[in-house]
Formats: C-alpha cells, sequence, structure tokens
C-alpha cells in the first residue's frame, strides 16, 4: 500500500519566497520543508484533486516526501498498512524529483506516532543539515499537528453515517490499529483505508455525487412561505367572518390564541426535533420514527401521507367550488353543480400534478406566485376596510366605529357552540408541517425548519387575529341589502343597535330570519369590503391551490422516506426516485390516484374532519416525542433549539389529543384505532432498524432505575427466582441443557449461558466481544431469553471464579450454578474432574445452588459436523476447548484466537459463521445421531409422562421448586408431579400424610407420593462389585506403600480416593448404587427425574470419589436432574 513517494518539483527558492511569512526570520530561513509542503496527507485522492482546484499557498496539497529509506524498517512497515498512508506524502504534480532540495527523509519515527520529531533535510549542495524543531513555538509544528501522527484530530467526515460531500467517507484509525502489537496484523476486518464500501454507503456516495445540482431551498422560499400558504386556507377569506358573527371578536380571537397554542407549541416542539441532528426528507415521519422508534413512525407515517393525499382533494375542491359559484352567478354551468366541480376539479389536479413533476424549482415558483396573489388580497381587504361607501351600508358594511365593536364583542351562537366553532376554524391553523415535510430539499433543515415554522405561526396568527378584529369593528351580524331598510328620526333615541346609528334598522330581517347579508348570513362579505372584489376570488384561489400543491409535493415525499426505511415491505416499489432531486414520481402518481378518487366522490364534509384528526395525530406525537426524549433523558437528546419545555410538549401532546375528540369525537376514534392497528402490526414484523430512538433510551433509563431500586429491597421468600448461572459453553453446543433450564426460567428468573474459554497463550478480547454480541443474537432469534458470558481464564475453576462472583448486576445475580454431567470423566485427565468437583464447592462457598443435568447419550453437540440444517460446527483448533465436557488445560499448543474457534451455530438462526471448509462431512453414526435426538426433547411437547421428584434431603426447596415451575410451562403441562420421600417402614402412612400436608400448604400439585423405607438396604453385590470395579485406577492404596510416598502421590494426584475414606464413607456410597436402584425400579419411565444431589465434604471426600457417587446414582435413567439448593428457603406457606 505504500506507493513511493515523490518530491515537490517546486523550486526551493520558489517555495521559500511563497512562504516567508510562516520563518520566524525571513533572512536565516533554513532550506527546510515548508507548512504547505509537508502537510501529511490522510486520502491521497481526495486531497490532490483539492490541490489541483485550489492553488494557494495555504491550501497548496503538495507536499515533499522521501526517497531515503527509514530509519526503523518494521516501524514503516507498519506505517505502510496504517489507514493514514504515514510514509506517503502526496505530490499532485506527479512529477517529483527525489534530488529536490525539499525531499525530507522520515528520520525521527518513533514508535509510528510522530512522523517528523528531528528532520534530516538534504540541502541543494547535497549536504545533510540537522535541525531540531522546538515543537512549542515553531510555527511547522502548529500547522501540521494531527497531519504528522497516525491518531486523527477530530474531523466531522468520521462522524457521517454515509459518505462525505465530496464522496469519500472518512474512517478515524481503530484502537486496534493504534494500540496492538507490531507483529500483529491489524486489519482483520477488512481494508484499513476504508477503501470499500457497503453497498448502502456506495449508493450514498452515488447520490452525493449526483447532487451536485440539486434545488435546495432557504428558510423563507422553503419553509416560511409553504407553511404561510398552508396555514392562510379557504377559511381566511370565507369562514372568519362567520366564526366572528358568531362567537363574536372576543370569543373568536380566544379561538385564533386556541388553535395558536396548539401550532406553537408543536412548531416549538418541531424544532427542538429537527436542530437534534441532521433532518433527511420524510417530515413528520422522520421526525417521529426517529425519536420514537418504527412503530409509531410507520404507522404515523402512513396515515401522514394517505391524510396529505385526500387534502390534495379537499383543496381542490375547495377550488373548485368557488369557480363553479361564478359560473352560476355568469349562467355559464357545463352540466350540473355537482358534475361541474368534478370536472374543473380533475383539470386542476393534472395541472398541479405537472407542476409537481416538472419539479421542485417549478412548484417553488409556483408557489411564490401564489403568496403574491395571497397577500395582494389581504392587503386589498384591510385597504377597502377602511373605505366606507354608501352603497356598501345597506349591506352590513359600515366602516370602523366603537359601537359595532362593542357589540359584536361578545357570542351570539345560531345553531352552533363554541367548541363546534372551533371545530370548524381549526383545520385552518393546520399546515404548519408544511415546510419540514420537505425537509430533504432543504439547504440547512436544522436552521430553516424552526425559523421558516415559527415565523410563519406567527405572522398568520397575527393575520387572523387582525382579520376577527377588522370584520368585527366595520360589519354588523345581520343586515337586508335593502337601503329603503332606514329609521325614523323619532325612533332614533329608543333604537340601541349600532346600525341606528347610521340610520339603518335591520331588525325585520332579523327577526323573520330573511337577512341575506352581515357576518352571520354572507360568507364572501370579504369581498363586500375589499378594495376590489375580483382580488379576494383571486386570493381564494391561490389558498386552495397553494394548498394542494403543498399537500401534492408533501405526500408523495413524506410516503418516500417511509417506503425508503422498509417498514411495510409490499411498499418497496414507491422508494425508487427520478431525477437529480430524486423526486418520488411514483408516489406523485400514487397521490394523484388518491385525490382524483376523492375529487370524484366530490362529496369531503364526512372526510374533512379525518383529515383533521390525522394531522392532529401527528402534531401529539411530535409533541410526546420531544417529552419522550427529555424524560429518556440520553445523552444523544442535546437539540441545538433551547427554547422547548419537556412539560409544555406534555402539554401540547394532550391538547392535540383534546382537539382531535373536540373537532368530531367519531373521527377521532376511528384515528387512534388505525394508528394501534398500524402500530401493532409493525412491532409485530419488527423491521430490522435500530435509529437510537427515544424508546431504547427510556428502556435503559427504567431498567437501570428499576435495578437500582431493586438493590435496596431485601430478598424475600416470596419473591424467589431461580436465577440460574447455566454453563452451556457456546449457547448452541449444548442445547438439552439451554432448553430444559430456560423452560423452567422463561419469564420467571434470570438465565446467564456462561462460556469459559480456556487453552489461550494471547486471549483475543476482541474477538470475545464479537462472539459475544453474536450469540446474544442467536439467543434472540431463538426466542431464548438469556445472557450470553464469556470469560477469558488460566483454566474452568478459575473461569467459574469469575462467573460466580461477577455475573450479573445487583439484585439481578445468578443464584444457582447449572452444570452438564461429564460423561467421560473416566476417559481424560483427572484433574479435569478434581477442576470440575472444585466447580461445585466453589458454588456451595458463594452460597449458590447447584444443580446437574445429566442424559445417557450425552449434552455436547458441538463435535457433530453437517448433521441436519439446524447444527453445523467448525473443527476446534487444538487448544481450544469447549466448558465441562471436554477439558483439556494443557498449554503447549497455541490456541491462537485468529483461528476459527469451536462454534457450534444454527444455519438459519445464528450469525453467519463459517464453516470449516477443510472438514469432511460424513454420515453420523448411531451414538452422534442418539446424541442428536436428545439433544432435542426438550424442545417437543412433553405430552401425559411424568416428572419424578426424589426429595430425599430438605435443600430449601429448590428440589421441589424447579419441578413445579417445569409443569406450569406449556410443554410440560401434562406431566404431573410423583413425589418420592425417604421414610421408616413402620411410619410409611404417616410420613405419607405428612407430605401431603407440606405439599398442600405449599400449593403444589402432586399426583401421588411414595415414601420409601428400603433405602438404607444394601444394594446387590453385582452393583457394588461394579462399583468397586469402577473406583479401582483411582486408588490410593496407601496401606501397600510407604507413608512418604503416599503422601506425596497424593499430594500430586489430590482426586486419589484413600482406603480411609472409603471405609469412612461405605454407608454413602452404598446409598447411591442402592438408590439408582430403586431409581430403575420406579422411575424408568419418567420424562424427567429430579433428585436431591448428594453433598461431599470439601478437603475429606477426594473428587474421584464423588463423581463415583454421581455416576453411580445416576447412570442408566432417563433424563435426570440433581438438585441441591443453599439450605435456605425458597419456598412459603406464609401469605
Amino acid at each position: 500500500m505504500s506507493a513511493p513517494s515523490s518530491a515537490s518539483s517546486a523550486p526551493a527558492e520558489n517555495s521559500a519566497t511563497d512562504h516567508d511569512f510562516l520563518a520566524p526570520d525571513a533572512g536565516q530561513k533554513p532550506p527546510g520543508p515548508t507548512p504547505s509542503q509537508s502537510r501529511f496527507q490522510v486520502d491521497l485522492v481526495a486531497e490532490a484533486a483539492g490541490a489541483a482546484d485550489d492553488k494557494t499557498p495555504s491550501s497548496d496539497a503538495s507536499a515533499a516526501a522521501p526517497d531515503a529509506p527509514s530509519s526503523n524498517p518494521a516501524v514503516s512497515g507498519e506505517e505502510a498498512k496504517g489507514r493514514f498512508r504515514v510514509v506517503n506524502f502526496a505530490d499532485p504534480t506527479g512529477v517529483g524529483s527525489v534530488d529536490s532540495p525539499e525531499a525530507a527523509p522520515t528520520e525521527g519515527m518513533q514508535n509510528g506516532d510522530t512522523v517528523m520529531s528531528e528532520t534530516s533535510l538534504h540541502s541543494s549542495t547535497g549536504g545533510q543539515h540537522h535541525y531540531h524543531y522546538d515543537t512549542h513555538t515553531n510555527t511547522y509544528y502548529l500547522r501540521t499537528f494531527g497531519h504528522n501522527t497516525i491518531d486523527a484530530v477530530p474531523n466531522i467526515d468520521f462522524y457521517r453515517q454515509t459518505a462525505a460531500p465530496l464522496g469519500e467517507k472518512l474512517t478515524r484509525p481503530t484502537l486496534s490499529e493504534l494500540h496492538d502489537e507490531l507483529d500483529k496484523e491489524p486489519f482483520e476486518d477488512g481494508f484499513a483505508n476504508g477503501d470499500e464500501l457497503t453497498p448502502a454507503e456506495e449508493a450514498a456516495a452515488k447520490e452525493a455525487a449526483e447532487s451536485k445540482g440539486v434545488v435546495k431551498f432557504g428558510w423563507i422560499k422553503g419553509v416560511l412561505v409553504r407553511c404561510m400558504l398552508n396555514i392562510w386556507g379557504v377559511m381566511l377569506f370565507i369562514r372568519m367572518s362567520w366564526i366572528v358573527g358568531q362567537s363574536g371578536i372576543a370569543l373568536s380571537c380566544v379561538i385564533v390564541a386556541m388553535a395558536t397554542v396548539v401550532t406553537t407549541i408543536t412548531g416549538l416542539s418541531t424544532s427542538a426535533i429537527a436542530t437534534n441532528g441532521f433532518v433527511r426528507g420524510g417530515g413528520a415521519y422522520y421526525l417521529i420514527s426517529r425519536s420514537l422508534g418504527p412503530e409509531f413512525g410507520g404507522s404515523i407515517g402512513l396515515i401522514f401521507a394517505f391524510a396529505n393525499a385526500v387534502a390534495v382533494a379537499m383543496y381542490v375542491v375547495g377550488f373548485a367550488e368557488t369557480v363553479v359559484e361564478l359560473l352560476i352567478g355568469m349562467d355559464a354551468v357545463m352540466t350540473d353543480e355537482v358534475n361541474d366541480i368534478r370536472i374543473i376539479g380533475t383539470i386542476t389536479i393534472i395541472i398541479l400534478l405537472g407542476i409537481s413533476v416538472a419539479g421542485m424549482e417549478w412548484e417553488a415558483k409556483a408557489q411564490i406566485f401564489l403568496l403574491v396573489v395571497l397577500v395582494t388580497a389581504i392587503f386589498n381587504y384591510f385597504i377597502g376596510s377602511f373605505i366606507p361607501m354608501k352603497s356598501k351600508e345597506a349591506k352590513g358594511f359600515l366602516g370602523y366605529d366603537a359601537s359595532i365593536m362593542w357589540e359584536n364583542m361578545g357570542p351570539d351562537f345560531r345553531g352552533e357552540t363554541f367548541f363546534s366553532v372551533f371545530a370548524i376554524f381549526f383545520p385552518a391553523a393546520t399546515g404548519i408541517l408544511a415546510g419540514a415535510n420537505i425537509s430533504g430539499d432543504l439547504a440547512d433543515p436544522q436552521m430553516a425548519i424552526p425559523k421558516g415554522t415559527l415565523l410563519a405561526i406567527l405572522i398568520t396568527g397575527i393575520v387572523y387575529l387582525g382579520v376577527a378584529i377588522s370584520t368585527g369593528s366595520c360589519i354588523l351580524r345581520d343586515a337586508s341589502g335593502n337601503v329603503n331598510d332606514t329609521i325614523s328620526s323619532h325612533l332614533m333615541a329608543n333604537c340601541s343597535t349600532a346600525a341606528c346609528k347610521f340610520g339603518y334598522d335591520f331588525s325585520t330581517c332579523k327577526n323573520e330570519d330573511t337577512c341575506r347579508y352581515g357576518l352571520h348570513r354572507d360568507f364572501q362579505v370579504m369581498s363586500l369590503v375589499s378594495g376590489f372584489g375580483p382580488i379576494i376570488t383571486a386570493g381564494i384561489f391561490s389558498a386552495t391551490l397553494s394548498s394542494a400543491l403543498a399537500s401534492l409535493v408533501s405526500a408523495p415525499k413524506v410516503f418516500q422516506a417511509l417506503c425508503k426505511d422498509n417498514i411495510y415491505p409490499g411498499l418497496q416499489m414507491f422508494a425508487k426516485g427520478y431525477g437529480k432531486n430524486n423526486e418520488p414520481l411514483r408516489g406523485y402518481i400514487l397521490t394523484f390516484g388518491i385525490g382524483l378518487a376523492f375529487i370524484l366522490i366530490a362529496e369531503l364534509n364526512t372526510i374533512a374532519p379525518i383529515i383533521s384528526n390525522f394531522f392532529l395525530a401527528s402534531y401529539a406525537l411530535i409533541n410526546f416525542s420531544v417529552f419522550h426524549a427529555s424524560l429518556a433523558n440520553s445523552p444523544g437528546w442535546r437539540p441545538s433549539f433551547k427554547y422547548y419545555n419537556m412539560w409544555v410538549s406534555l402539554a401540547g401532546a394532550i391538547l392535540c389529543c383534546g382537539v382531535m375528540f373536540v373537532i368530531n369525537w367519531a373521527a377521532a376514534l376511528l384515528t387512534n384505532v388505525i394508528v394501534m392497528a398500524l402500530y401493532i402490526y409493525v412491532s409485530h414484523k419488527k423491521p430490522d432498524v435500530n435509529w437510537g430512538s427515544s424508546t431504547q433510551a427510556l428502556t435503559y433509563h427504567q431498567a437501570l432505575t428499576h435495578t437500582l431500586h431493586l438493590s435496596g429491597v431485601e430478598d424475600h421468600i416470596k419473591n424467589f427466582r431461580p436465577q440460574c448461572l447455566v454453563m452451556t459453553g457456546y449457547p448452541n453446543s449444548r442445547p438439552a441443557l439451554l432448553d430444559l433450564v430456560h423452560s423452567f426460567t422463561k419469564n420467571v428468573g434470570m438465565m446467564i449461558c456462561g462460556h469459559i474459554r480456556t487453552g489461550y497463550r494471547r486471549p483475543n478480547f476482541k474477538e470475545l466481544a464479537t462472539d459475544q454480541a453474536r450469540y446474544q443474537r442467536w439467543l434472540l432469534k431463538n426466542e431464548t431469553k438469556a445472557f450470553y458470558t464469556p470469560v477469558f481464564a488460566e483454566d474452568l475453576k478459575q473461569g467459574c471464579q469469575y462467573l460466580l462472583q461477577a455475573a450479573g448486576l445487583g439484585r439481578l445475580k445468578p443464584n444457582t450454578l447449572v452444570l452438564g454431567f461429564k460423561n467421560d470423566w473416566r476417559d481424560g485427565d483427572m484433574m479435569n474432574v478434581e477442576t470440575y468437583i472444585s466447580m461445585i464447592h466453589d458454588a456451595f462457598d458463594f452460597q449458590f445452588g447447584a444443580v446437574i443435568l445429566r442424559l445417557k447419550e450425552g449434552l455436547d453437540v458441538s463435535h457433530i459436523q453437517g448433521q441436519d440444517e439446524s447444527l453445523s460446527s467448525q473443527e476446534k483448533p487444538s487448544g481450544m476447548k469447549d466448558v465441562i465436557v471436554s477439558i483439556d488445560t494443557s498449554k503447549d499448543s497455541d490456541a491462537d484466537s485468529s483461528k476459527p474457534s469451536s462454534k457450534a451455530t444454527s444455519l438459519q438462526n445464528s450469525p453467519a459463521v463459517q464453516k470449516d471448509k477443510k472438514s469432511p462431512t460424513v454420515p453420523l453414526n448411531v451414538s452422534d445421531q442418539r446424541l442428536l435426538e436428545a439433544s432435542q426433547q426438550f424442545q417437543k411437547k412433553q405430552g401425559k409422562g411424568t416428572v419424578d421428584v426424589w426429595w430425599l434431603f430438605d435443600d430449601g426447596g429448590l428440589t421441589l421448586l424447579i419441578p413445579y415451575l417445569l409443569t406450569n410451562k406449556k410443554r410440560w403441562k401434562e406431566c404431573k408431579i410423583r413425589v418420592f420421600i425417604g421414610g421408616k417402614i413402620n411410619r410409611i402412612d404417616h410420613d405419607r400424610r405428612a407430605m401431603a400436608t407440606l405439599l398442600s400448604k405449599f400449593r403444589i400439585d402432586f399426583s401421588d407420593i411414595t415414601v420409601l423405607g428400603d433405602i438404607n438396604t444394601k444394594p446387590k453385590k453385582e452393583h457394588m462389585a461394579a462399583f468397586e470395579e469402577m473406583i479401582e485406577p483411582y486408588r490410593l492404596k496407601e496401606d501397600d506403600m510407604e507413608q512418604e510416598a503416599a503422601e506425596r502421590l497424593k499430594n500430586s494426584e489430590p482426586w486419589r480416593i484413600t482406603d480411609n475414606e472409603l471405609e469412612l464413607y461405605r454407608a454413602k456410597t452404598h446409598r447411591q448404587i442402592r438408590l439408582n436402584e430403586l431409581l430403575k425400579e420406579h422411575s424408568s419411565t419418567a420424562n424427567l427425574i429430579v433428585i436431591s444431589l448428594p453433598l461431599a465434604r470439601k478437603g475429606a471426600v477426594s473428587s474421584a470419589l464423588y463423581m463415583a457417587w454421581l455416576e453411580a446414582l445416576s447412570k442408566d435413567l432417563p433424563p435426570i436432574l440433581l438438585v441441591r439448593g443453599n439450605h435456605q428457603s425458597v419456598l412459603t406457606f406464609y401469605s
């Protein structure tokens, strides 16, 4: 990778002249490398390209680099492998000369850190001069810090998720590259220089390269204009005056203020989310999904896109209705009123689609034009309101007057209520997300969205209030339009209405309900007041078309973002974008289709409230997102917009939900049902995304809080749970052990799969961390509720002690050690048995319970290769052995962790583990076939069998609790518990009744209790002889040798059985052999046997004898679980 370096071809004198200002003393400047020339290159290609474009002295990327050999070849070789090509200095001109005076060798390189601490420079005369730079004051060092080290200085490109703007994704050096020893290969995981990008990164780089000519909008054109156009809807011109008539000036202002409060809080929340990191396209969907996760984001995204699509139809029909009214006025109806609306609506939406498809630039120009028309119409109204005309007085417009204002101050509801009027007005305040919806087309969404949205809310709110006060101050509520409805002068004294002051009396038409003008009666009253009526009509056209155009653009953009994330797999086709702006043409056509369908229905009164509710649901979730993120207190939640408050956002979310029900409770219920249904669907599908949502942050926060809280509470017997540390090795290498323990810990207690990895001269902790993540995923995919915890240790005993001490957290610590029985204990080194037995002793020392599972076929399936599609494994390296079953503590073979390790993994469910190609796939022998079948027996339903509990010794109740928990599970539900206890022959009935009473007090169901009075009977002679034969190789036989020799042998082989202990524990030995006979007699057909584990006194019973007891007790039986609690009660009958 380290190409020969080329020196700059620039003459020395030129370079010196160019950079004299950098030298402390220009006259005595050493002919050393100038800052611009010695600038260290991170990426040759990118930097050289930059240099070709920019030839200014400060940015010149040419650098002198030596051909002189490195003073430290090993370091040089290491550097050559590094991500930052340390010995490469770039020459963009490519015509460097080795003899160039500026060629600087890399003599001061120490340990790959500093490239040039003492530089050996060639002078023009060919001699060598050594210059010792003062690294604190010399300009060279100030200018090149971070470019002369492998360690990288902070750089924004390291933090990008995709490629950098120039298409180059920079990756900082990994910890391994900086920290690992030199003889290790530092780049195990691919290319050191990040030369190979992932498909997603390649796509992003391609998109970045293509986006050179992309049109991006600023905050005015992109957000302010859009939001103002969307908020100023038809409502401003044809409903605002009616709202003032109904509720009066005061309550109208309250209605506008309430709506503005809801939208302002939502605007503040939107600003907070939009400034908490880079915002891509997708508007409300993007903000919600990245904050609350794909479940809420996916459900809201779909209905928000649909709401925008239907809103297109709603606005277009509003436009068509206004046009048809004009046609009726001119007597130019084409067919009938409804069909005319359909015809005009269809033509309009086709034109709007054309503008949208033409590109965002055209659409933005159309929006600017429509805004000019709209603002002109608003000014036209206000100017007209100051020009009273005699001809307009009979229609209720009398000019500004305090009496009119006072008369219209209070409410005059006619068939309406405050909330019904509010419900009619509120949709006019929506549209605040019009700017955020095109977030992908904004130059700087973090600045544009807060600024544009909040300013739009302020301006539109002021205009709505202005129109409310203005119309209420100059227009009467009722007017006939008849100029003859005047009042005679002698009645003037008795008249109290504002109209009387101007000489009019409209009481007759008011009482007879025949008035056609005024705030209550005339929706077009603003046209009447305005200076030039047709401009108001143009304003109505502008308001409807701009809102329709904004919705037509928003819906496909949001839908495209939703489809890109593949939340709903069937909609992937709509993710494709076209052209330099990545326009969602397919989304436009879909939106057009939905809009056209609703236009053809032409009955939008029923759908309009649902649209408002869909928007409000989005607002509610945006507000809730801010509250949720603040509550989770995640370090990643740090928006640069500071003017928000979590409780205000929560209030905003509640307000939005309240407004939903005020507008239309049935539509609100329907909206909630749809959101919940989509939420459940997405939750069930579990999309494979991880966006660092606040839901994850809050889950962590709650888990931590509850764990700490739990630590402060003393354990209680009623709350005891078996929390098992299971020595599984790799979780899939002992399926039977994993499945059985999971059966009684699932949703009840904790399960930790412990894995002790031994036999390494140099443990690879990086690989350990990778395995930890890999097998944790494997457990999750197999729906096994457990944690995988691997450790490196010198030997098995040490590893077990590590786990017993350190596994778990607070009260979530294991209290029971679960082992597999060591079936091959007689085949290998007996020191392994010593280690195995010491693990059981250690468990008791730590006050753990101990459980041992034995299957006669064995447990470990990791040596079986290619047996069926559920398991595969790799060859084991020589020194690396799995826990418990095959222990090899020999250190002479180098089990280097870079070799493939023993992993039995599921081909379908586990993470990819490469199979060793050299290992031949051989047909299974009979024993392996049986082992495989036995290993899967606990995955099946157990049917109507029995679980036989041999509760011989009271260990606190664990021997009884485990079978009870087991039979509560679905697979074991049909199995009955049979209890076997020891007793005296002459008290069998009494003992049975006593046990039955105890079990009933414990509320544990049982099918039968058997009292065994013959446990202490001597076992059969052949069984005793078989036991003697089994232990013969392990006896010390100290009577046959010198005492000193015997002691020496016992010290070197502590597992040996002395004659003394054999005699001392003869009765206990006989009991184990006898129990095996009784087990075969009573429980040979049981699905599972649970029996008290015999205890051996530490230091008194040798490991070989103890192992022989366990062997004698459990051989040739169905699956058997040897259980011993820590002798503290785990069952109670007190409430």
